[in-house]
């Protein structure tokens, strides 16, 4: 790399990443035994969250020179920020990594493929919602219409790397005719729901379910229309411009007058939107009315818990334990919202099901939004593991509370040869199902 290269990134990290928050590591390691990527590295220091800040610290000073091995320790960042809760000094190392992708992907000269891959994602199927159901539109045909079943008869799958393929064999299934349900009369709750893109495309009987529920626990919801992605994928993978044009077309879209709770049901999108006021910490209007819209965040795990679901799954008929249940956590949902317990007591209190903590759930599965698909192989690796764990406690049920969790889980259930003994579910299918079974629906 020739010193003006070198100059060029240094002087990049020097405008993207922020001197005063790497200076908040004092290097004590309590976040090492947090971060899956030290772990399944066999504990090298460069893919622990100490080291990359290190290494963010040194190209920022210039005392090291950029090279892919600098590189690579940033892109094998899982983003879980499970070392956060872990950090006594409250370091912000999910704001440092994404600073730092920024600085990279402000000067890395991209190829063809990539700023096509970016453009087409960024700027149009995770920009236009109407895109994205055209997109799953596409998805649903191809399962519907007999051409998937053509395609694996036909070996056509096999030009394909092999994790795309088990992510092909565990698309979910076509959302289903289904007949109204009556709505609780008495509204005491009045919510904005955010819909989500996959969500509201891939997952569309899911965000079906939790309107359902919350309609029986006496609320009103509002769907605004022109909400966008969260901006999550965006932020994350360094595209912080586009990550905030997502942000400002949402909280126009959404009116908090009236609004007790702005509810979703993806742990990565909550945690994103929780934290919109840090992205327009320059521009005071936006920032003020970002703190009011992330202030009205709240999961369906958690408003469901506020609203009375475990009182009312305890009515249900007591019955046989029939199936194991057990929960993988959503990294995110778990360490920025800090919402743990209300899943859990939500599973323990279903009838007809045993709840079994799974150990590591806390960890992250591999998923972290695309990141099983820009790292398969350390992706596979974690959910290898994973399924171990699963194997372990002889979980029938697997709950998430995320896409991309959920996803990851049925292309482990599928790799492993547990499709006809397991399944994998979002907690609002599984409770959704439990009431449904309860009153003959």
């Amino acid at each position: 790399m020739s010193n003006a290269q070198a100059e060029l990134i240094r002087h990049s990290f020097v405008t993207h990443v922020d001197e005063n928050r790497l200076m908040d590591c004092m290097r004590c390691g309590f976040c090492l035994p947090a971060c899956p990527t030290y772990i399944y590295s066999d504990y090298d220091e460069t893919q622990s969250p100490r080291g990359r800040i290190a290494l963010m610290k040194a190209v920022r000073d210039g005392d090291v020179e950029w090279d892919g091995s600098i590189e690579e320790a940033f892109d094998l960042c899982l983003g879980c920020r499970a070392c956060e809760p872990a950090c006594p000094a409250g370091v912000q190392y999910g704001t440092l990594i994404e600073e730092t992708r920024e600085a990279v992907l402000s000067v890395k000269s991209q190829s063809l493929k990539e700023k096509t891959i970016r453009k087409g994602a960024f700027d149009h199927l995770f920009a236009d919602q109407r895109k994205m159901k055209t997109a799953v539109k596409l998805v649903t045909f191809y399962q519907k219409s007999g051409l998937q079943k053509v395609v694996r008869k036909v070996g056509f799958l096999e030009l394909f790397p092999p994790f795309m393929k088990e992510m092909e064999r565990s698309l979910p299934d076509p959302p289903k005719k289904r007949r109204a349900q009556a709505a609780q009369t008495e509204k005491k709750t009045k919510v904005a729901f955010f819909a989500g893109c996959l969500m509201d495309t891939m997952f569309q009987e899911t965000n079906r379910n939790t309107i359902e529920l919350l309609n029986m626990l006496g609320c009103e919801v509002v769907i605004p229309k022109n909400q966008q992605c969260c901006g999550a994928l965006q932020g994350h993978s360094g595209e912080m411009e586009r990550a905030r044009r997502n942000a400002k077309a949402n909280l126009e879209a959404f009116s908090l007058e009236g609004i007790d709770y702005i509810v979703n049901n993806a742990g990565g999108c909550g945690a994103f939107l929780s934290e919109y006021d840090r992205l327009f910490e320059e521009n005071p209007t936006l920032h003020t009315l970002a703190r009011q819209f992330s202030k009205k965040q709240i999961d369906i795990s958690s408003l469901l818990v506020k609203l009375g679901i475990v009182d009312e799954l305890a009515k249900q008929p007591q019955t046989e334990a029939t199936e194991i249940v057990t929960y993988q956590d959503s990294c995110h949902l778990r360490n920025v919202n800090g919402v743990k317990d209300e899943p859990r007591e939500i599973l323990r209190a279903a009838k007809g099901s045993l709840f079994v903590e799974m150990p590591g759930a806390h960890l992250c599965c591999g998923s972290a939004g695309i990141y099983n698909l820009l790292q398969p192989e350390m992706a596979s690796r974690i959910l290898g593991s994973k399924m171990e764990e699963v194997k372990r406690v002889q979980a029938t049920t697997i709950i998430t509370t995320n896409p991309g969790c959920l996803l990851q889980m049925k292309v482990g259930v599928e790799r492993e040869g547990l499709s006809e003994t397991a399944r994998a579910m979002h907690v609002v299918d599984f409770i959704h199902e439990k009431i449904m079974e309860s009153i003959g629906g």
